[in-house]
């Protein structure tokens, strides 16, 4: 399966597009994974930016910031660190309306790819501030968040190779009166990577094999590879244009 590299703007625009296609019925369920360039923090959709972002530092730095339609947290995407699925499929044909049970049923499909990848991770159910995720005895490996639109389920989210966390907490705010030494050794005890739990150089290419081995399994399907419709991608290029490069929504979301 190809393996896009863009820019945030990009990105959230795609996942966007292809949810709207599905939701018109102009193409199937679709498994996308991706990376970032330059690096980025994402936002949730109702989150106040300057509460949670670096902001003046990200743009000191060339990292874009961008607002999701799905809900959840903060997130630091590394460019080097990272590869991001965005699963877009029908609430009919996925068998369940319930957040929490999908979130289950997607991440049985990571916890397949983990362990292709010898890592053994678990579901998390999350909590009130955390949404459903990933761990590796109680580390999260892999974050997501969902949107829900016309019967069609959008969940996109992380599967860390690696990650520098004093590189991402220069861009993510900490909480107040803690110092950056606390906020790292607070960190270490809560996020891992596929790298250091295998303790080997996991590759891309040997990531993305076994998430898309991992989906197939843990779904029951067979993906095809396919390309983004016409229709795709001249939607996702207006998105881009009106809505994810500007300051507007990515900073008041509106």
């Amino acid at each position: 399966m190809p393996l896009c590299t863009n820019d945030a703007f990009t990105n959230m625009a795609v996942d966007e597009a292809i949810t709207n296609a599905r939701i018109i019925g102009t193409v199937p369920n679709t498994l996308r994974l991706y990376r970032w360039k330059p690096s980025t923090v994402s936002v949730g959709r109702f989150q106040d930016v300057y509460d949670w972002v670096h902001v003046e530092n990200c743009r000191r730095h060339g990292v874009d910031i961008v607002r999701r339609i799905s809900g959840g947290g903060t997130v630091y995407h590394d460019s080097q660190g990272e590869i991001t699925y965005s699963i877009v499929v029908t609430e009919k044909d996925f068998g369940t309306t319930d957040v929490v049970q999908a979130y289950n049923k997607i991440c049985n499909g990571l916890i397949e790819a983990a362990r292709i990848l010898q890592v053994s991770a678990d579901f998390s159910p999350g909590d009130q501030r955390n949404c459903p995720n990933l761990a590796v005895a109680g580390r999260k490996i892999s974050g997501s968040a969902q949107y829900h639109r016309g019967g069609v389920l959008l969940q996109h989210g992380t599967f860390l190779l690696d990650v520098d966390l004093k590189e991402m907490f220069a861009f993510l705010r900490m909480p107040p009166a803690e110092t950056i030494s606390d906020v790292l050794c607070a960190a270490e005890e809560k996020i891992t990577s596929l790298r250091k739990e295998s303790n080997k150089d996991v590759s891309v290419q040997e990531a993305c094999r076994a998430l898309v081995n991992g989906f197939e399994k843990a779904l029951g399907m067979k993906l095809t590879e396919g390309t983004l419709t016409e229709h795709e991608l001249q939607f996702a290029s207006k998105l881009k244009e009106e809505k994810y490069s500007q300051e507007s929504w990515n900073l008041q979301g509106k």
